[in-house]
């Protein structure tokens, strides 16, 4: 059958040329619309559970919400393990799905199990999903500042919570927008106990009458000069004044009492869990860009920067948007190298090819079929939803030697075919002798490629991180040779008819082929001689080799120079804020005077996120 194929597509080749060229076009349309990063994604299939109960203890969240959720989503389908952290007023919980397992799939179980245990759970405690994103979900990351003065990080918060965070979370592949450092405003009441207890107004009353009088109730209609008016009662609290001036009651006398005679009311930071810091210059208001599953990092940071610049006119006087951390530096210095390396490995192997075969002509065959095969092997990429980064694209860059083989070997064998019909007086027509010659050594290239192919098969056996590491690297190299393979047999019988033409040199007559049989022929004497004592040398050599392999260290990646490194140091539970702030911000200072560091952006505690359960006493420092 190979030789059939073989015979066939050297007299049809049109329309192998016609089949490839839609194959390409297919290919290089699914290159640009391959995924970008820098690395695979390692992370587990995980759904988050994020449950807040203010100004409870950890032992009260951990007995009645994280261990009631726990137990609960231990029995869901498909569910690993499931990790429970409890924290004063917080509780995380994070189901590990099996490998494999949808995303959405999974967040859907988990609904499933919340609708039946939320009976359970403390009233006014509602359990929410964390966003749908992975744990390399942190893509770009900016901070919110202002130089002249104008707002202070009261304002920024604001600013950030309730304007830029939406912004941004509009941008498609953004599945949600974290903030951290400043202050959140808040109205607060300080009750005074000594005057509540004067006017026998209880505590709980001061929370009702705060409650029911931010509201905004509709009435009837009323009909005037022929229009309908609707009627509402606009209650919504828009200034401390409207909160002095509730009502709670009356003492004795009938004089009404109001929250100014028992309290005094201002307004006040949240209390802090997360503090930010820029350059050691001080606090600033930061912004986590968390990318959506499954979506295409460089373009979602693409889109990102973009919308940042179409609002650049929006901000209020004064305020400005830094970027502290952006992947797509990364993933694009990531994919140019390997672009670099790819090149020069074609431009290596078509040189060696020119110089052995000393045919230009005959060189081409391999050279057009090189880069075909790495393009098609995109199409069935870009079907598996596999990101081009690091892993994929060396997989290629891998296959590349072994590619150009069978296209060398048929050239090759063509040439010697070419010199015999020479000699025999050129007794049958050119294109029969060269289409012998392919289908001489088309099958066992055919074969001899899928056997290299299924090399890596062992590969795709691999689980948990070290599959997800070393899969899309099989994945590129298995489709890369299955199409070299596939071209060898199709592609390079309608080729070589057209470009092995003309004079066609003797092997003997190209003097770097001359030159490396003079230097190899009695090496090659010497090891047939001796063939036994060559052979005992090898194995000792082998068994010296022992100790030192024993003596290399192990790394489950290569280091990865990023450019930005996260600096996580740690502090004594229990820290203050203000201490906490103190310690981030000389940290910062001494960082920022490395000549080579060009940004340092601190967080230390917790971001607005269920993807962060950081305590106060936990540094992050991207430098």
């Amino acid at each position: 059958m190979i030789e059939k194929l073989i015979e066939v597509s050297s007299k049809n080749k049109l329309m192998v040329f016609m089949l490839v060229a839609i194959a390409t076009v297919w290919g290089i349309w699914s290159l640009f619309n391959s995924p970008l990063d820098a690395i695979p994604d390692l992370s587990d299939v995980q759904v988050i559970v994020f449950t807040e109960w203010a100004g409870r203890s950890p032992d009260i969240i951990e007995d009645q919400i994280t261990y009631p959720i726990v137990t609960s989503l231990l029995a869901a389908s498909k569910v690993q393990f499931v990790r429970g952290q409890s924290f004063f007023g917080l509780s995380f919980v994070y189901a590990i799905f099996e490998d494999g397992t949808d995303m959405y799939w999974a967040r859907s179980r988990v609904l499933e199990y919340m609708n039946e245990i939320e009976a359970q759970l403390p009233d006014g405690v509602t359990p929410t999903l964390g966003p749908d994103a992975t744990g390399v979900g942190w893509v770009f990351e900016y901070a919110l500042v202002d130089t002249t003065g104008r707002s202070n990080l009261a304002d920024l918060r604001s600013f950030q919570d309730w304007n830029l965070k939406y912004w941004l979370e509009a941008v498609p592949g953004v599945a949600e927008v974290a903030s951290v450092g400043g202050f959140v405003k808040q109205y607060q009441i300080d009750v005074d106990p000594n005057k509540l207890l004067a006017y026998n107004i209880p505590l709980k009353r001061v929370i009702q009458a705060v409650r029911e009088s931010n509201d905004d109730v509709g009435g009837r209609v009323i009909e005037m000069a022929s229009t309908e008016f609707m009627l509402r009662g606009r209650g919504y609290i828009q200034s401390l004044d409207d909160i002095e001036n509730t009502v709670l009651g009356t003492d004795g006398n009938g004089t009404p009492v109001f929250i100014r005679n028992v309290a005094n009311v201002h307004l006040g930071p949240d209390m802090r869990r997360g503090i930010a810091e820029l350059d050691g210059k001080g606090e600033v208001v930061g912004g986590i860009v968390v990318m959506r599953y499954g979506e295409n990092a460089l373009k979602v940071i693409e889109r990102v920067k973009e919308k940042i610049e179409q609002i650049k006119p929006s901000l209020p006087p004064g305020m400005e948007i830094v970027t502290t951390y952006d992947r797509s530096d990364l993933i694009l210095r990531a994919i140019q190298t390997l672009r670099e390396k790819l090149t020069e490995e074609m431009i290596i192997v078509s040189l060696v090819i020119i110089l052995f075969l000393f045919h230009f002509r005959s060189a081409l065959v391999p050279i057009i079929m090189l880069p075909i095969a790495v393009v098609i092997a995109f199409i069935p990429m870009q079907f598996m939803g596999l990101t081009a980064n690091i892993m994929s694209l060396g997989g290629i860059a891998i296959a590349i030697g072994v590619m150009v083989d069978a296209a060398i070997v048929l050239v090759e064998n063509a040439h010697k075919s070419l010199e015999r019909w020479e000699h025999a007086g050129r007794k049958e027509s050119r294109s029969a002798v060269i289409i012998k010659s392919l289908q001489e050594v088309g099958r066992p290239i055919f074969f001899s490629l899928l056997v290299i192919t299924v090399s890596f098969l062992p590969i795709f056996m691999l689980g948990a991180q070290e599959g997800r590491l070393f899969k899309p690297l099989a994945y590129t190299k298995t489709f890369s040779m299955f199409f070299a393979a596939i071209l060898a047999v199709t592609l390079a019988p309608a080729l070589i008819p057209i470009f092995v033409k003309g004079k066609i040199r003797p092997e003997k007559k190209n003097p770097i082929s001359r030159g490396l049989i003079w230097l190899y022929q009695p090496v090659a004497n010497f090891v047939l001689r001796y063939r036994k004592w060559v052979v005992l040398a090898a194995v000792v050599v082998l068994i010296a080799t022992f100790p030192i392999f024993m003596l290399l260290g192990t790394e489950f990646m290569p280091p990865l120079n990023e450019g930005s490194i996260l600096y996580m140091p740690t502090s004594i539970p229990g820290m203050p804020a203000s201490e906490a702030k103190k310690i981030l911000h000389t940290q910062d200072k001494i960082l920022a005077t490395f000549p080579e560091v060009e940004r340092v952006f601190g967080k230390i505690g917790r971001a607005r996120t269920a993807t962060d359960p950081a305590p106060l006493s936990m540094v992050e420092t991207t430098i």
